[in-house]
């Protein structure tokens, strides 16, 4: 039996890789992808997942839910384009009528309580408006997988802070503070998901329509991870919410604290993780420590028809 899930999603490179590949996986009943500002502005990122769709042309098409009109001070536009598709000029034709994004997660979660799996690819602001929304959303959700905070890396928003946290800490905080079942996958597993130049640049463009758009988006990304950061190759971070939903054993987890420091001059959307072993706390996530990173590349590939 599929697995249903709802995505929320600022669809940069990575984040237009991970929901081709749920899109493609039959395990996985996406549901629907909720847009949220991010990586690229509001409109974009709604623009952006209509482009998904329209072209990836999935068999299940999933409903789309348009991003609140909110402004980050931070953005993604130098590792992933100012359109958040490596510059790529695709034609988009929207959808009227779309419901935001926050009440799609609502009406999703509404229509099949206790099934759905929301996993959450950009800044929390959009769920922690659904939890506003509807206060028993948190109990109605199968699973909330976030990928977020950190806890050795260095930050990639800041010297201590990850990108998704650093845009909104206060609806990190208030996600991680629900009572969810969560699941957090930090930016230390993220960027253990590096894919060289070979692997990216020789996807097949006649392999289908989800090779060829991959294959038209990642040579930016290949270009500015070069330029930014030195290394040859790119981080598909977001693919690793979707095995987390399509292969969890991938995964290993462990129970932990986790708070998001919202006040601090230089550490403002901090991840601070409470390991300290004499202190009374109780767990609110299930954080994420190892990554089969060889099962990774073997489920991506597998799953865009390359094995």
């Amino acid at each position: 039996m599929s697995k249903k899930v709802v995505f929320i999603a600022d669809p940069g490179i990575d984040g237009a890789f991970a929901l081709a590949l749920a899109m493609t996986d039959p395990k996985l009943e996406v549901l629907g992808i909720a847009a949220t500002a991010g990586n690229i502005g509001a409109e974009q990122a709604t623009d952006n997942i209509h482009i998904l769709v329209n072209h990836l042309d999935p068999p299940r098409w999933p409903r789309l839910g348009a991003a609140p009109e909110i402004e980050y001070e931070l953005d993604g536009k130098a590792l992933h384009g100012a359109n958040g598709l490596g510059n790529v000029d695709f034609p988009c034709a929207r959808l009227h009528n779309l419901l935001p994004s926050e009440k799609l997660l609502f009406e999703l979660v509404r229509q099949y309580p206790g099934e759905i799996e929301i996993v959450c690819l950009g800044p929390l602001t959009v769920l922690a408006r659904a939890f506003d929304y509807n206060p028993e959303l948190p109990a109605q959700v199968k699973r909330v997988i976030i990928l977020g905070g950190l806890v050795h890396e260095p930050g990639n928003a800041g010297p201590t802070t990850e990108f998704h946290f650093a845009c909104d800490p206060v609806a990190a905080r208030q996600v991680l503070r629900s009572g969810a079942n969560i699941t957090l996958i930090p930016l230390d597993l993220m960027r253990k998901v590096l894919f060289s130049p070979l692997d990216l640049l020789e996807l097949p463009v006649d392999a289908g329509p989800v090779c060829k758009f991959l294959r038209q988006i990642v040579p930016f990304g290949i270009a500015a991870t070069s330029h930014h950061y030195g290394i040859e190759g790119f981080h598909l971070k977001d693919v690793l919410g979707v095995i987390a939903v399509a292969k969890p054993e991938l995964i290993q987890t462990k129970h932990a604290s986790v708070d998001v420091e919202t006040r601090g001059e230089l550490t403002r959307g901090m991840s601070v993780i409470d390991q300290r072993p004499w202190h009374e706390k109780t767990s609110n996530v299930d954080l994420a420590h190892h990554v089969d990173s060889q099962g990774v590349r073997d489920y991506m590939f597998t799953t865009l028809g390359l094995r």
